[in-house]
């Protein structure tokens, strides 16, 4: 009986636990599009699964491990939303696999991806031949984003939380010179920046706070 009872237990504190890192970090856990939404999952499952049945870790021990898990998805979370560096480490970057309808080999083999596994994800998308991609980006989640030429309304986000995708800028022919400019314009700075898109020729901003800029522009 009392086995059964330090069961039920630690069910209880997994499930505490759970919830309030979903309530905590966020709820991105559910629908993983990072590696670490990925790896906080299979952690914390691994430790809940793992500890609930073996009767040589204490009910003492297991809490204390969930403690430390969640101060150390707390760290890495509050590092990847303020280090640049940190949130390369950890989510990398989107890669532009297809540009202007040519396929960029070296971009392809530095991902691992074969031919065969692109032109796989470009049928999953109704896409059979590949000049018609104006332009093919791997996301951070493994995921293909595919733009046709043609089509319309098509949204880049430049800055994401403060941080500035160059890749893109550089696909544009833009450069952070020409965007501190455009932030200049705003009356105000990267910093409040919580996501720049440029639409079709024009970049649109959300702010953080509002009060510290003037109004939104176009692009030049």
């Amino acid at each position: 009986m009392k086995e059964y009872l330090e069961i039920g237990i630690k069910l209880a504190i997994g499930l505490i636990s759970l919830i309030f890192q979903m309530n905590l970090l966020g709820k991105s856990n559910l629908a993983p599009t990072s590696s670490l939404d990925q790896l906080q999952n299979f952690v914390l499952g691994g430790i809940i699964g793992g500890m609930i049945y073996n009767s040589q870790v204490s009910i003492l021990q297991f809490f204390l491990v969930l403690i430390v898990w969640t101060f150390l998805v707390t760290l890495f979370k509050y590092l990847k939303e303020n280090v640049s560096l940190v949130k390369r480490l950890i989510d990398g970057q989107p890669v532009i696999l297809i540009k202007n309808g040519e396929v960029l080999v070296e971009s392809c083999a530095k991902k691992g991806i074969s031919a065969s596994d692109l032109m796989f994800k470009l049928r999953s998308a109704n896409v059979y031949d590949t000049r018609q991609v104006k332009r093919a980006i791997q996301e951070q989640n493994g995921q293909l984003t595919i733009i046709l030429y043609g089509e319309e309304l098509v949204r880049y986000p430049i800055i994401t939380n403060g941080f500035v995708d160059d890749d893109l800028l550089d696909t544009f022919d833009k450069d952070r010179e020409w965007l501190n400019k455009e932030l200049e314009k705003q009356g105000t700075d990267l910093s409040n920046v919580y996501l720049g898109e440029y639409i079709n020729g024009s970049l649109y901003f959300s702010f953080y706070d509002k009060s510290k800029v003037r109004k939104n522009i176009k692009a030049d």
